[in-house]
């Protein structure tokens, strides 16, 4: 027995070296640095303690009437409403209230925080590490597109942040998350970066996020995401859980872009894309081999006296780089051109029957194209929905798109909201904007059908 075990031994043996397979081992001496020891404690308060007073408690309340509360698609249902039949039917009024955080990024008090945090607010009060003052904060600027926005408070001598390169971020770099989880206080969370550059999560228009799996939780949005030498390298803003409680994975807005943003707000007050006036998506490894195996963002259609066709490029091009920057994904695109100003001039490099190709293209303002073509209703900014549209929006019904709403006005106050699509008034079916017109001419309140993420609902206007 013993020399059919030595036999058996010696048979794999020789298979394995047969097969030529090499496993690598780490040295046998390695030896193990322990980062602690009964003498000192490891810690990173020396860090966090001054990054603290960075980042404040911001509260909103904000007044809901009974018209905002019947926009919403449970209260069309016949259930709910008959649920609500013996309590006085559909509340009339109520005041809802709400928190965030926000990151201090000027010494005289302006504040950087999510958009969905302050949006719609009636009163923005904000807290500070350390003080039980309360001050009240105006909105400054704000950004729905990449879901940052500015506030400003009447403080001096404040501890503004301190920023760090985003593009410099690595995954595995150890990060805190800083901010008022649930209304429960000051909290700080520690884990590492996780990735870089996540896009196509579907939280906003323009996503480049820093994931991470620091705790991130409601109340967190707006705090700050910040590495080990206590620099700032995001803004919290969103996670993705089934159950509304952190899972490990959670999304950072990059801090280059909150510095392009937020200086454009606090200069401005809102601001302006780029645009190049392509239709564009991802390529499959098929697809890659008609363009020399390479990967970028393809040009599905070129919209009408844009840059891009003014530029000469066609449907069919494939970009690959944007002024020296390689490009490898249509939403890579979109984030590149997105952040440079309206009117640069960019080189734009692209594959057109397996050969590269260059152009110079002269940028646009992506608000100028938005404002072709709009009209003005009680409050409401209209615009016909065309292709970018209908692909933005993953919808393939007519109608006029509502662009933005006046939030005094009487339209907000009848529940319309932005992205909503006007697709009936009265008894006229709308496909364009003089449909709209034609349909409202008269002062009359009317009965205006919308669609709005799979419903369709009905206001008075």
């Amino acid at each position: 027995m013993k020399k059919l075990f030595l036999l058996s031994l010696l048979t794999l043996s020789l298979l394995n070296a047969k097969e030529g397979v090499e496993f690598k081992y780490s040295p046998k001496d390695m030896e193990r640095n322990y980062p602690t020891a009964q003498n000192y404690i490891l810690s990173y308060n020396n860090v966090l303690e001054n990054v603290r007073s960075s980042i404040v408690n911001i509260s909103i309340k904000k007044e809901i009437n009974g018209n905002q509360l019947s926009a919403n698609p449970f209260f069309n249902d016949p259930f709910f409403r008959e649920f609500f039949k013996g309590y006085g039917d559909i509340p009339q009024e109520r005041i809802q209230q709400a928190l965030g955080s926000g990151v201090i990024v000027s010494k005289d008090g302006y504040i950087i925080t999510n958009n969905h945090v302050i949006d719609g607010a009636d009163q923005i009060t904000v807290n500070l590490a350390g003080d039980k003052k309360e001050y009240e904060a105006k909105v400054i600027g704000k950004d729905e597109k990449s879901d940052l926005a500015i506030i400003k408070i009447e403080a001096k001598n404040l501890n503004a942040i301190t920023f760090y390169n985003s593009d410099k971020v690595k995954v595995g770099d150890v990060v805190f998350a800083l901010g008022n989880p649930f209304g429960v206080g000051e909290t700080i969370t520690q884990g590492i970066v996780s990735a870089t550059g996540r896009s196509g999560v579907g939280i906003v228009e323009y996503e480049d996020f820093i994931q991470t799996d620091a705790s991130i939780n409601p109340g967190n949005s707006g705090g700050a995401l910040i590495n080990s030498a206590g620099h700032l390298i995001g803004i919290n803003s969103a996670i993705i859980s089934k159950s509304g409680g952190n899972v490990g994975i959670g999304f950072a807005i990059p801090s280059n872009m909150v510095t392009t943003v937020a200086t454009s707000l606090i200069d401005s007050g809102k601001y302006t894309r780029a645009y190049l006036g392509v239709n564009i998506s991802d390529i499959s490894d098929d697809m890659s081999k008609f363009y020399n195996d390479n990967y970028g963002a393809l040009i599905t259609g070129v919209e009408d006296n844009s840059p891009a066709a003014k530029a000469g490029l066609k449907r069919g091009d494939l970009i690959i780089e944007i002024n020296g920057k390689k490009i490898t994904s249509a939403s890579e695109l979109k984030n590149t051109v997105g952040s440079y100003a309206p009117s640069k001039v960019v080189i734009v490099k692209f594959l057109r029957d397996k050969k590269v190709e260059s152009r110079n293209v002269a940028l646009a303002t992506l608000d100028s194209k938005i404002t072709n073509g709009e009209f003005e209703y009680k409050g409401l900014k209209l615009t016909q929905i065309d292709s970018t549209h209908k692909q933005q929006l993953n919808i393939t019904i007519n109608g006029v798109l509502v662009v933005n709403v006046d939030e005094k006005s009487e339209a907000y106050s009848a529940g319309i909201r932005k992205n909503d699509i006007i697709i009936q008034v009265e008894e006229s079916e709308i496909a364009t904007l003089d449909d709209f017109k034609k349909a409202t001419a008269s002062k009359d309140k009317k009965r205006v059908f919308i669609f709005r993420r799979g419903y369709i609902l009905a206001i008075v206007l």
